[in-house]
């Protein structure tokens, strides 16, 4: 995993942000790494389940076709913590004022010599850790196929505040 590139659920959710720049920018990071391998935790993959089973069943159906799509097409690797990262994320001292869920992330991350890409405010703001804010930049397009599955699920927006 040295040197890999690693989402959480603002990053991924972000590309249904009700904040344009969030959202044109997070879609951006995925259309522009479609062929790369990105690295996710199971925790932040059901994170974004739990958070989309919360709208009506209309909405669900509108989006998952797009995320089902993008989690066949692209190289995401979903990634279970286990005992090192655990491990790193309760005694690695830069850590212990983040939520738990970010330490296990950066744990992980840490362990890996890898980096995370997010638009989390509170972990962009970290320059001691592994960090890097997903750029704002120009909206890009996916492939036709996948903008048109995009463009129906963005009956489900999410404020950046519910990210």
């Amino acid at each position: 995993m040295a040197g890999e590139a690693v989402i959480d659920t603002v990053t991924f959710l972000g590309m249904h942000s009700t904040n344009d720049i969030i959202r044109g920018s997070c879609k951006t990071f995925f259309a522009q790494r479609l062929h790369d391998e990105i690295w996710m935790s199971l925790e932040h993959v059901g994170w974004c389940d739990d958070i989309v089973w919360q709208f009506p069943r209309e909405v669900q159906d509108a989006y998952y076709p797009f995320m089902d799509t993008l989690h066949t097409d692209m190289a995401i690797r979903r990634v279970g913590y286990d005992e090192l990262d655990i491990g790193a994320a309760l005694t690695n001292p830069a850590l212990t004022e983040l939520p738990m869920c970010e330490r296990l992330l950066i744990g992980m991350v840490v362990r890996h010599n890898a980096v995370l890409y997010t638009v989390n405010p509170r972990l962009c703001q970290r320059r001691d850790l592994p960090v890097v804010a997903v750029p704002v930049v120009q909206e890009k397009q996916f492939p036709k196929y996948l903008e048109r599955l995009y463009r129906v699920s963005l009956v489900l927006r999410l404020s950046p505040e519910a990210l």
